[in-house]
């Protein structure tokens, strides 16, 4: 019996080590980390500053006959924005959208001929394109857009540059100014709440040139002058940006 024990027990021992080999500790798998995905649309909103600056040339209207040489003016000033768009996100690094704003604000500046001058203000700029971006990291987007834009710019009563300053009796009427827009930015995943952004981008805006008729403040009729303008401006813009449809 002893021997039978004895027996029993030198196989058991032998055989634990091959079962034991063959029992495999659990594989204890890291959870998988979310996609982020830039893909989905947004709104935003902020501020920013504004330059503007014109090339105009004194002419006889009509017949556009230059009467003085060309003069520059601008202005300056802070406006406000809002706006919203969509991306898609075409690979691991590539991201295309389009995008619409609108700007409003008060950018004074001066009309000048050379003869008259005035006060002139950039009241407002709407604009329409698109983006091509390239992430960076998952969370920061660079990019460049572009695209089409208009600038409404207010009355502006002209005054004699000779002292003492008096009214001349003329002014030009508000007029709006097409364009095309380029620019250059990046987008950041502020990460305090989901879907919150930050955005900071710079834009260049070059409108077609205009000749517009001086008017009479008395009559409203045309004066026998007016003035070939062409304005551009240059903005820098920071916004907030809620992704309504944000996935991390």
């Amino acid at each position: 019996m002893k021997r039978i024990l004895l027996s029993v027990a030198t196989v058991v021992a032998m055989a634990a080590p091959a079962v034991a080999a063959d029992i495999r500790a659990p594989v204890m798998k890291a959870p998988a980390m979310p996609v982020t995905s830039w893909t989905g649309c947004y709104l935003a909103g902020g501020g920013g500053y504004g330059m503007w600056n014109q090339d105009s040339n004194w002419e006889t209207n009509p017949g556009h006959v230059a009467l003085y040489h060309t003069t520059t003016a601008g202005g300056r000033g802070w406006f406000g924005t809002v706006g919203g768009g969509c991306d898609l996100q075409v690979s691991s690094r590539w991201v295309v959208g389009i995008f619409g704003d609108f700007d409003f604000g008060n950018i004074k500046g001066t009309h000048n001929n050379g003869t008259w001058w005035g006060d002139e203000k950039e009241r407002s700029a709407w604009s329409v394109g698109g983006r091509f971006g390239y992430l960076i990291t998952p969370e920061v987007l660079t990019y460049f857009s572009g695209g089409f834009t208009e600038a409404r710019f207010s009355r502006v009563d002209v005054f004699g540059t000779s002292l003492p300053v008096t009214a001349v009796g003329n002014f030009l009427p508000a007029t709006t100014y097409s364009g095309w827009f380029l620019g250059g930015g990046y987008e950041y995943n502020l990460g305090w709440l989901p879907g919150l952004f930050w955005r900071t981008e710079y834009r260049y805006a070059r409108y077609e040139s205009k000749d517009i008729p001086y008017f009479l403040v008395s009559s409203g009729a045309q004066d026998t002058t007016g003035i070939h303008s062409a304005k551009f401006t240059q903005t820098l813009r920071s916004e907030l940006v809620w992704r309504f449809n944000w996935s991390r």
